[in-house]
């Protein structure tokens, strides 16, 4: 079963660019973040003929996640939403069973700048998290928490570490609530399965980013430990990130044994 995140970075206008690693990679389930279009500007049909069916969480210019499923059977949706902020409008989680095993599709707050309330919402949103993510431990459940964490976790995660210190992707604050996700029990796929390897999911369009290498590892696929003993391998596509018109993202997968 091969499970991917990938913050498309708008739907509309890098729909070619989906299509075409679909038809390459054909994923099980993709998990997609920030497709920037309402909940019916949403490319159903065009996902249905490369033979994926989906849910989705849209809003107008901004956020919006879905999932999709390969396969004709209807995706089966869990929940959208994280409780405890009945005010907070934002389309940043939902949640699918898929082949027995529950796939929640995030897209954390980036929180800049920082300190401010955009860093405040960043970590009220982390705090909902970690609630969430002890009720789906708790149950027992195999899951995966896929999806732009907008997290840093560590200095080998960044090109150069000592720039990003007081972003709010790299901040103490940020790091200890996500800590406190993953001491839950959580594994971290991709640094399971490269523990000591440099490896970036996002580059910035500017300075030539890509180019120069200098990227941030903020694409995580977390397993619950029920799940963890069937993962198999992790990679990033990091070749889709080269091509025209690309995401600033690129497609993070795993494979589990199933």
């Amino acid at each position: 079963m091969r499970i991917a995140t990938y913050n498309i970075n708008g739907i509309g206008s890098r729909l070619p660019a989906l299509l075409q690693w679909l038809d390459e990679k054909q994923p099980d389930v993709a998990c997609l973040q920030e497709l920037k279009a309402p909940h019916e500007k949403f490319p159903e049909e065009a996902i249905n003929a490369a033979g994926y069916q989906a849910i989705w969480h849209g809003q107008k210019s901004w956020n919006g996640v879905a999932i999709l499923v390969r396969g004709t059977e209807p995706v089966v949706e869990v929940g959208r939403g994280l409780a405890g902020d009945p005010e907070d409008a934002q389309s940043r989680y939902i949640e699918a069973a898929v082949n027995g095993v529950l796939i929640a599709c995030l897209y954390l707050p980036n929180g800049n700048p920082a300190p401010g309330p955009k860093f405040d919402y960043k970590l009220q949103w982390m705090e909902r998290l970690i609630l969430r993510g002890a009720e789906l431990v708790a149950s027992g459940s195999p899951v995966v928490l896929a999806g732009d964490f907008n997290v840093i976790p560590t200095e080998l995660d960044v090109y150069k570490p000592e720039r990003w210190v007081n972003d709010a992707l790299f901040r103490a604050e940020t790091r200890e609530a996500f800590g406190r996700l993953m001491a839950q029990g959580w594994t971290d796929s991709l640094r399971s399965m490269h523990p000591d390897e440099k490896i970036f999911t996002f580059w910035d369009y500017f300075r030539d980013a890509y180019g120069r290498d200098a990227g941030l590892r903020i694409d995580h696929l977390l397993l619950s430990p029920s799940l963890a003993g069937e993962l198999k391998a992790a990679g990033v596509d990091r070749d889709v990130r080269g091509r025209e018109k690309p995401s600033d993202h690129a497609p993070t997968w795993i494979e589990l044994k199933r």
